[in-house]
């Protein structure tokens, strides 16, 4: 069993040889490819089964000949995206899933939900999210969604980070999220086992906390099912169809897949790190870049149980709890590209790189101590797509009448998109695909 500090002994001990050292990002070598027997979270739920390739068995029902949107792409988004589209009143609403729901990078996620961010749009959307995902999709369907409100603790370890903070609390009053800044007296006595030598305070946020990504996605396929919209596995998209207007304007005419074709007026892209893929079929550049996103799950900590989840900005490392347990994570400065994205990724994941890695190891470790005799029960490295301006891309394609975009998330779909089709629901008329006016905010 190793642990944290021995991890982090070998990655001093053997560093990577690579001339991408430092701030630059590191290649992905070919010697590290992905994999899909790793021991993760949420295993047994979604790769059992898995002998025989199902994409080979063609599609999970039968294509209809013609849809008013067709939503591409069965991860967290995708499953919002239709849900709202539903829920709107929208008919005739199809999503395609190339293998099965959340088989991209939704099913490895963290989940993590953070109700508290700079901007008022943003909080808005969060509290949508957590009203969705903790009481609304329990009270359509009957199905749990796997929602655990542990609570959220924000580490200012500088005296303008508890400044943020501050301003954050007295934003999150105006739209009734309860929040509380802790001297480093109290946030000993909420955490007991958290190193608080270092800090000014912290931001309590009590009803903060995490969503299961298959129970979350699973229940909101059915909400969506059960209001006329179908939910269609096994079913790669190929192809775009495109025709231009009297007036020179190009406009979606149809998606290709595999098995037929679904002529429609109108697009989504949800899918994701391959979001750039499908918008190479219809012409439209789609600005991400696929990374390696990683976490280790640590074995059973004594008296972590019930503990908030903690997220330290400036040391770059968040805290989830698990059971018993601790998922620890972050953003690395140097992250891992993944150069050539496969059409055939489903439920894979990479090897870890520990010298990447390291940075978090040092944090968290700093930041709870008992972690440095903590052993590691399992790493889970996988794939997120990530923009220049860590802003999501939502909307309306410029290049494309009726090809809208909800990708680029920043490793953060899982806990901040459940409102997001609100702001860009699809209207049909008989002919075209309109847009209701829209608005974009940043997310954190």
């Amino acid at each position: 069993m190793a642990s944290l500090s021995r991890a982090l002994r070998v990655a001093a001990a053997h560093p990577r040889q690579s001339p991408t050292r430092g701030m630059r990002p590191c290649n992905l070598s070919s010697a590290a490819g992905p994999t899909a027997e790793k021991s993760v979270p949420y295993q047994r739920t979604l790769k059992e089964g898995q002998g025989t390739s199902v994409v080979a068995q063609g599609p999970s029902r039968p294509l209809p000949s013609t849809a008013n949107v067709v939503v591409i792409g069965g991860g967290s988004l995708g499953c919002q995206t239709l849900y709202h589209l539903a829920k709107l009143g929208m008919s005739g609403a199809v999503l395609l899933e190339r293998e099965r729901l959340t088989s991209g990078t939704t099913w490895h996620t963290a989940g993590l939900l953070w109700q508290l961010q700079p901007s008022d749009v943003e909080v808005e959307l969060l509290a949508h999210t957590r009203r969705v995902v903790s009481r609304e999709l329990e009270e359509e369907t009957g199905l749990h969604t796997g929602w655990i409100q542990n609570g959220g603790l924000f580490i200012a370890s500088n005296r303008q980070r508890l400044d943020e903070y501050k301003r954050l609390m007295s934003l999150g009053k105006v739209y009734g999220v309860e929040s509380h800044v802790l001297s480093p007296a109290e946030t000993k006595t909420l955490y007991p086992l958290m190193n608080v030598d270092d800090l000014y305070g912290t931001l309590y946020v009590p009803h903060d906390g995490t969503m299961d990504p298959a129970g979350t996605c699973t229940t909101l396929a059915r909400a969506a099912s059960a209001r006329g919209a179908q939910v269609i596995e096994n079913c790669p998209v190929t192809g775009i169809r495109v025709w231009t207007d009297d007036f020179g304007v190009r406009r979606v005419a149809g998606v290709e897949t595999q098995h037929g074709s679904i002529q429609t007026p109108c697009v989504v892209n949800c899918a994701g790190v391959w979001a750039s893929a499908v918008g190479r079929m219809a012409g439209v550049k789609v600005p991400l870049v696929a990374m390696h996103h990683a976490y280790v799950v640590t074995e059973r900590i004594e008296g972590i149980q019930n503990m908030p989840n903690v997220r330290d900005h400036d040391a770059s490392v968040y805290l989830r709890l698990q059971g018993d347990a601790l998922s620890v994570g972050g953003y690395e400065a140097n992250p891992i590209f993944w150069e050539e994205v496969s059409d055939k990724f489903a439920f894979g994941l990479f090897d870890l790189d520990w010298e990447v890695f390291t940075q978090h190891i040092e944090g968290a470790i700093n930041r709870v101590p008992v972690l440095e005799k903590t052993g590691i029960k399992s790493t889970v490295c996988g794939p997120e797509s990530f923009t220049p301006d860590h802003k999501p891309l939502m909307g309306e394609a410029p290049e494309l009448r009726g090809f809208f975009l909800g990708c680029g998330f920043n490793s953060a779909g899982e806990s901040g998109q459940c409102g997001l089709p609100l702001l860009w629901p699809c209207r049909v008329t008989v002919n075209t695909c309109e847009t209701l006016p829209s608005l974009s905010f940043p997310l954190t």
